[in-house]
């Protein structure tokens, strides 16, 4: 579910195509030109409304936001602590 609805906000709303179901979860956006910084900043307003998590300034970096697999591992751990609160 959360991989899902990654993927088609990308689709949808970054890169305007059909074929990110394609795309391999481990593959960099950044390095491949798919997602600029505007892009980023779009992507966390997602992540934060969508899965109603809070972002904070220091989790936006590559290791939580470069990959699909990446993101997903992100927002599960957002959400977890989330839980736990």
């Amino acid at each position: 579910m959360i991989e899902k609805d990654i993927r088609d906000f990308i689709a949808q709303d970054l890169l305007f195509v059909d074929d990110v179901n394609d795309m391999a979860g481990d593959q960099s956006m950044l390095q491949a030109g798919m997602i600029d910084s505007t892009g980023v900043l779009e992507l966390v307003a997602f992540l934060e409304g969508h899965f109603d998590i809070a972002i904070a300034d220091a989790d936006i970096v590559p290791e939580n936001l470069d990959t699909i697999d990446a993101l997903v591992a992100f927002v599960t751990r957002k959400k977890g602590l989330a839980a736990a609160a």
